[in-house]
């Protein structure tokens, strides 16, 4: 886990998930580090339901189980809650990751408005891909007028592989890396309003619908966020 400020970034943010926390008790037992959406919130697709109770953390990882109970497909969107308050502007956000690949399950681990205005004030995504498929970045632009105002960069890279993906967002660029090699960078109206980073996992929204007995879990080894520091 990262635990030292970079040339041009201040370290403001980690976990490597050394507290257990039982299912159930997310984010309650880590409150002061973390928080949730809420259930019975929907995901994007409408399918799914954020289901914080769905992670755990154990053996030095954040467990998030994706199953199905009762026919709702449980899902989460779990928030760092970095001191100063969740919404910065400008930042570099890492994430050392795997998943199982879980049909109609999917990442969009992203960067959200804290204005909750969109798609004007943009959005960054990365990693965002089906869990069964291969992982992509997105920047939505500032000033967009649709959800396919954005850049996208595509990678060969799929979940079951660990990896570590990292955002950089700074004034006029937005570069995305994956294992240590930049996958592509944004330079064309980059968002400039603060945004809050969101460990959304959901449902998938090409359409497929998990079925009942699709089940399997995403696991977070660390995650490290730096303010921006010129």
């Amino acid at each position: 886990m990262p635990t030292t400020n970079l040339p041009g970034w201040r370290l403001v943010f980690n976990d490597d998930f050394t507290t257990p926390v039982a299912l159930g008790q997310f984010p309650a037992a880590v409150s002061t580090k973390w928080d949730a959406y809420p259930s019975p919130w929907l995901d994007s697709s409408k399918h799914g339901t954020y289901a914080p109770q769905i992670v755990s953390f154990h053996d030095s990882l954040m467990d998030i189980w994706l199953h199905t109970e009762a026919g709702i497909h449980m899902v989460a969107a779990a928030q760092p809650k970095p001191p100063g308050g969740d919404g910065l502007l400008y930042g570099r956000y890492a994430v050392r990751f795997r998943a199982e690949p879980v049909p109609g399950y999917k990442t969009a681990w992203l960067l959200w408005p804290k204005s909750e205005v969109w798609p004007r004030d943009g959005e960054i995504d990365f990693p965002e891909g089906n869990l069964d498929s291969t992982i992509h970045a997105f920047m939505h632009q500032q000033g967009a007028t649709s959800g396919a105002d954005h850049d996208v960069f595509s990678t060969s890279a799929r979940y079951p592989d660990w990896h570590t993906a990292v955002i950089e967002w700074a004034p006029n660029r937005v570069e995305f890396f994956l294992d240590g090699a930049s996958i592509g960078k944004a330079t064309n109206r980059v968002p400039n309003t603060p945004m809050r980073w969101v460990i959304q996992t959901e449902t998938a929204i090409d359409g497929t619908v998990p079925a009942d007995s699709a089940a399997g879990h995403v696991y977070l080894d660390w995650v490290a966020i730096w303010a921006y520091a010129p």
